[in-house]
């Protein structure tokens, strides 16, 4: 039996004429976004402010991660249009800062860096002024596809961490908890680009675990680091082992801090791209 979710992880459901129109903006532009894709409990806050997280390369993966709500299926070609509509709806929207993330695409053999690239090469010619971050898969630690991104020059790239080393391999059994250190190094070592983390709780993990994973995310030079709730999309998906309390993540500020890391979003409904703008 499922647990109850807490009040305070309970969201309003808010529909006005500007969530209306940025649905039509994507609708018009058949544009996914992780908002809708991954069931994220404030996709109605950040329609209110006329802002979407795009979810580029389709809205199927190519991985199985047992916490994710994106399905797991044999992904469809490249939209190579997507990358222009993605640009135009960000100057439809009037974004001043605008974030991409995409599904894992293992069966394109830069994992998708070219087309990331293209979307931000087409927003900087429509809409220069817009600020770019990425929150991009791990590419399977490709060089040349982390060159390709950095070549494109995001303002920041993201690449979350996910959970703790102890819970990683249960949650993302296709992923490398060191080789997405090592993602977060190489493009910090290589550029001059702001590199940014995330990762949940609620799944197992000690507050030693934590600690250690802040460690390690200072030590590969990672810039900005969000924490949020973990929460249980379907009865098929991963348990919640604890709900933090809203004083319980406050704690983790503290631990953030010890680690060395002084620019976080850490609170129960954080997501990846939360408040991205402000936070940056």
């Amino acid at each position: 039996m499922r647990e109850r979710l807490p009040e305070y992880l309970k969201r309003p459901v808010i529909d006005t004429d500007t969530t209306r129109t940025v649905r039509r903006i994507l609708k018009n532009r058949c544009l996914n976004t992780v908002c809708e894709n991954a069931r994220c409990p404030n996709k109605n806050e950040c329609y209110t402010k006329q802002t979407a997280t795009f979810l580029i390369m389709g809205n199927v993966c190519t991985r199985n991660c047992r916490y994710c709500n994106i399905g797991c299926e044999k992904p469809q070609p490249l939209d190579s249009m997507e990358p222009l509509h993605v640009a135009q709806a960000v100057k439809d929207l009037g974004l001043k800062y605008s974030v991409i993330t995409s599904v894992t695409r293992d069966d394109l053999p830069d994992g998708g860096a070219s087309h990331f690239a293209e979307c931000i090469t087409n927003i900087k010619k429509l809409a220069p002024d817009v600020r770019i971050e990425i929150l991009t898969p791990d590419f399977k630690g490709n060089k040349d596809s982390l060159n390709t991104i950095i070549n494109a020059h995001p303002d920041v790239f993201n690449h979350n961490i996910e959970t703790v080393r102890s819970v990683f391999k249960i949650a993302r059994p296709q992923g490398n908890y060191d080789m997405s250190l090592e993602i977060l190094k190489y493009v910090k070592d290589n550029s001059d680009i702001i590199t940014k983390s995330g990762l949940m709780v609620g799944l197992g993990e000690t507050y030693e675990d934590i600690e250690h994973t802040l460690s390690d995310l200072k030590n590969s030079g990672c810039d900005i680091v969000t924490i949020g709730q973990y929460i249980q999309p379907s009865k098929q998906h991963l348990p919640v082992a604890k709900y933090y309390t809203p004083e319980e993540i406050k704690e983790l500020e503290k631990l953030a801090e010890k680690c060395g890391i002084f620019h976080y979003q850490i609170a129960p409904l954080v997501r990846s791209s939360y408040r991205a703008a402000e936070l940056v």
